[in-house]
């Protein structure tokens, strides 16, 4: 199989989700900045839903790919790794052409980084369970992407919007901040058994990541279980 066709054609999927998820899903909100807000959203969480399970599983399945992150990964894997690339090629795209550059330069950068990192990975086929590793994210993102669902939906001051706010710090912590700081660490201690080019790479990608995932840990603790300053 073509190394491009993968991730092109799970880039047109998620494409075609997001055009399609507004008669699924019909938004509360007329407005077309909430319309756009609102399917980009449910199709975050259905990248999430699969990117995270499946990862997850793939170390459960293939526990080889646990100990060697470098050089071990199974077929299934490296299939997602593809999947990934397009769908984050898709949200680039997307934002882009419906976000002004001010309120989305974050997730822009975000993604241009995990782009560049994963299209290494998948096109060389080594740092594959690196990578999944760092999918492990995506288990967090299912509660951050349901929590704005909730949000949009005007259910802040619900048990459910509630329950969804804690599960999804408690995640945040484990899944996100936890998993990016053990990462920077492997990589410390892998130096000298990774090269130049793409320790570089990781090295620069956990320097941008972790910050960035830190500072939404507070504004989210914040907005959702901190009093407002007078």
């Amino acid at each position: 199989m073509d190394l491009l066709l993968l991730p092109g054609g799970s880039g047109g999927a998620f494409w075609l989700l997001n055009t399609v998820l507004e008669r699924l899903v019909p938004p509360p909100s007329p407005e077309p900045p909430f319309r756009w807000k609102w399917r980009n959203i449910w199709t975050s969480l259905a990248h999430s839903l699969l990117s995270g399970s499946w990862a997850l599983l793939g170390f459960y399945f293939y526990p080889a790919m646990g100990e060697d992150l470098i050089d071990r990964f199974s077929p299934s894997a490296h299939c997602l790794l593809g999947i990934s690339i397009g769908y984050f090629v898709q949200d680039f795209l997307d934002m882009i052409c419906n976000q002004k550059l001010q309120k989305c330069w974050e997730l822009l950068f975000h993604h241009f980084v995990v782009i560049v990192c994963f299209g290494f990975a998948f096109l060389v086929r080594r740092f594959v369970g690196f990578a999944m590793v760092a999918l492990l994210v995506e288990i967090n993102s299912i509660f951050l992407h349901l929590r704005t669902i909730l949000r949009m939906a005007g259910l802040v001051n619900t048990a459910s919007f509630r329950l969804a706010s804690l599960v999804n710090l408690g995640t945040y912590l484990v899944f996100r901040i936890l998993i990016l700081a053990w990462m920077s660490r492997w990589l410390a201690l892998n130096g000298e058994n990774v090269p130049a080019v793409p320790y570089a790479m990781g090295t620069a990608g956990m320097a941008v990541m972790l910050p960035i995932n830190i500072v939404l840990f507070y504004r989210l603790l914040r907005s959702d279980f901190l009093p407002p300053h007078k």
